[in-house]
């Protein structure tokens, strides 16, 4: 007996640790195929990308919402790090019902593989060649599991010869799939947009902004710069991962409620008068004095001279634009095309090319909208339609369809639950109102009367107005400030909470802090 003990399982099943290999590296297996293949026919037909972005497209507005405030730009890596979760649990589940026959095991891959045939074919920036990265993860997961699993009986069987070849396998399979999925990696780098962009080189527009002034902002009392460094400013969108598009392949189509259909390469575009202009940006989604707002000198040409040239139609209502990843955006025609409104295709960003994540090789800027209905990024398709014709992706989900910027104002100077010393106390911020300006800030101690702020220099009333005021503290204990700014068309905004859905937060922004 104890020989027999020694020499093999007589119960016909794998042991757990081998079926969970068998699992996890099938699961291996089939994500480096897929990664690979999604290099040659568009990095978004990865299943595990293509899952990942119809999640995003399901997920019920509260819940992004929800992430949003919770994850803040992390949201995406932290669905892709749930996802990845899942998949191994999944994955090695799968290996333990099948320590007794592959058929389980089996079922499970096909499953997911065909899901994920599924996310890759219902997306809408995605041919019909696509599909073979789905079908080639399927192909690979099902193999590898399989040809393990065989490896892993034979090696329990009484008497077997060479009970390595299993772990030999499991090794060379492991090995492959690091290769595999690092080829996918490296060729997809190398079709990426950053050399495209850097090739752009310089920007030169026609009419540069001024140099920004010293006192644009107070950042030695605790507010931000003026403009915003690329790297930091805000990205809030439904993209997984960036689309990498480069320049010479970029196109942008204009039609619908045209006299003419014009077509534009980045050559074009950027062959045009370019100006530059300085612009605040914030997100809907941002709460009362949340951080999604950012201010840039974007270089791009002027919206409305390129739709004039297409002729817009009577009855046109809306400019309903598409991102190279099917997102898609409304705009209110008539804001787009006022005079003096600015809105612009931009190509570049505080004097250098769009960056990728922000857009490149183009995107749509609108002074004074919220970003859901005026900041197209990787834009490729702009149709000039009616409200009727076309519902846009926020749309769909619950959000207004007319979106102006909501005055607001932000304490950034102290933080909330700082501890101070009794006496001057220097509270700073900012406020905004974009095309519209701000006029006047005013701050609150403890309910007490309301002090107007130093207001920083008027840049443009397309940006954002940085503030500061010295208070005397001399009680030591709990207190709390507000602020409110006025805009230049005399509204002063309201102290009502309400939340970002459908069109905006609104509300006073208040801090508390103790001096002791």
């Amino acid at each position: 007996m104890s020989e027999i003990a020694v020499s093999g399982r007589t119960d016909g099943r794998l042991r757990a640790s081998h079926a969970v290999l068998c699992g996890l590296l099938g699961l291996a297996a089939a994500l480096a195929a897929g990664h690979l293949v999604a290099a040659f026919v568009g990095r978004n037909a990865s299943p595990y990308l293509s899952v990942g972005n119809s999640a995003i497209d399901l997920t019920p507005t509260w819940l992004k919402d929800w992430a949003v405030r919770t994850f803040g730009t992390a949201d995406k890596l932290v669905l892709l790090s749930g996802m990845a979760v899942v998949l191994v649990a999944v994955a090695a589940g799968a290996g333990l019902l099948s320590r007794r026959s592959p058929l389980a095991g089996t079922v499970v891959i096909g499953v997911f593989g065909v899901l994920g045939g599924i996310a890759v074919f219902t997306r809408p920036d995605l041919g019909q060649l696509a599909l073979a990265a789905p079908a080639a993860s399927l192909l690979a997961g099902l193999w590898t599991f399989r040809w393990l699993h065989a490896r892993a009986a034979e090696d329990e069987e009484i008497g077997s010869p060479d009970r390595r070849r299993f772990l030999l396998g499991a090794g060379a399979v492991a090995a492959g799939a690091g290769l595999v999925g690092l080829g996918g990696q490296l060729l997809g780098s190398s079709r990426s947009a950053d050399s495209s962009r850097a090739a752009v080189g310089e920007l030169e527009p026609a009419r540069r902004v001024p140099p920004v002034p010293a006192d644009a902002d107070f950042t030695k009392l605790g507010t931000p710069s003026f403009l915003t460094p690329n790297e930091s400013f805000y990205r809030i969108d439904t993209a997984l991962i960036v689309p990498q598009v480069r320049a010479e392949d970029w196109s942008l189509r204009v039609h619908g409620l045209v006299e003419r259909e014009l077509t534009f390469i980045y050559d074009d575009i950027r062959g045009r008068r370019l100006v530059e202009r300085t612009i605040t940006m914030c997100c809907v989604s941002n709460e009362v004095g949340g951080p999604l707002i950012s201010t840039a000198n974007f270089i791009g040409v002027d919206l409305a001279e390129l739709l004039r040239e297409a002729g817009v139609q009577r009855g046109a209502q809306q400019l309903y634009s598409t991102s190279t990843d099917g997102w898609t955006c409304g705009t209110p025609l008539d804001v787009v095309l006022e005079p003096g409104r600015g809105a612009l295709l931009a190509i570049g960003m505080n004097g250098e090319p769009l960056p990728v994540e922000h857009g490149f090789p183009a995107r749509m800027v609108v002074p004074g909208l919220y970003g859901y209905v005026s900041g197209t990024k990787w834009v490729t398709d702009l149709e000039v339609t009616t409200w009727e014709a076309r519902r846009a992706y926020w749309l769909e989900r619950g959000w207004a369809r007319e979106a102006p910027v909501k005055t607001q104002s932000r304490i950034d100077s102290p933080k909330g639950f700082a501890t101070l010393p009794p006496g001057r106390v220097v509270v700073a911020g900012i406020a905004w109102a974009q095309h519209t300006g701000i006029e006047k800030v005013e701050v609150r101690l403890d309910r007490g009367p309301w002090r107007e702020a130093e207001l920083s220099t008027v840049v443009t009333d397309d940006a954002w107005r940085m503030w500061q005021v010295a208070l005397d503290v001399t009680e030591p204990g709990s207190h709390q400030l507000a602020c409110r700014a006025t805009d230049k068309s005399g509204y002063t905004q309201t102290e009502r909470r309400a939340p970002v859905l459908p069109d905006g937060a609104t509300g006073w922004h208040t801090v508390t802090f103790t001096t002791r």
